[in-house]
């Protein structure tokens, strides 16, 4: 009979497994750090729901998806009172891709208005 010791040991050793071991790390750490931003803010789901315009069952769907745009992203970090930037780091350069100035940018050609596709 085999050990779950030994289970993890066989799962660990299969090909891609390091990585998809860093992705489910990636998700667990968004996911986490998403819900403590709303809690913070002291909103619910379902407050937090109202502020971007989406039903409560798609706050928890964003709270625990990898596969959440920028846009969506950005709705929900704005809404708990913060501001979204994103940024490519290549050794010691940092370069920021979006971020409140670009956001200021798009409010200066769209006239102010945001999307709501959450």
């Amino acid at each position: 009979m085999m050990t779950a010791r030994d289970w993890e040991k066989r799962v660990l050793a299969a090909d891609g497994a390091e990585e998809r071991v860093a992705e489910i790390e990636q998700e667990l750490l968004l996911a986490n750090n998403l819900t403590a931003l709303r809690e913070d803010a002291g909103l619910s789901q379902r407050e937090l729901a109202i502020r971007i315009g989406v039903s409560q069952p798609r706050v928890a769907a964003i709270e625990r998806s990898h596969n959440v745009t920028i846009d969506v992203l950005d709705q929900y970090v704005h809404a708990v009172g913060g501001s979204l930037e994103v940024s490519v780091v290549k050794g010691r350069q940092k370069i920021l891709l979006l971020g409140a100035r670009a956001r200021d940018r798009q409010d200066r050609t769209t006239g102010g208005r945001r999307s709501k596709s959450a």
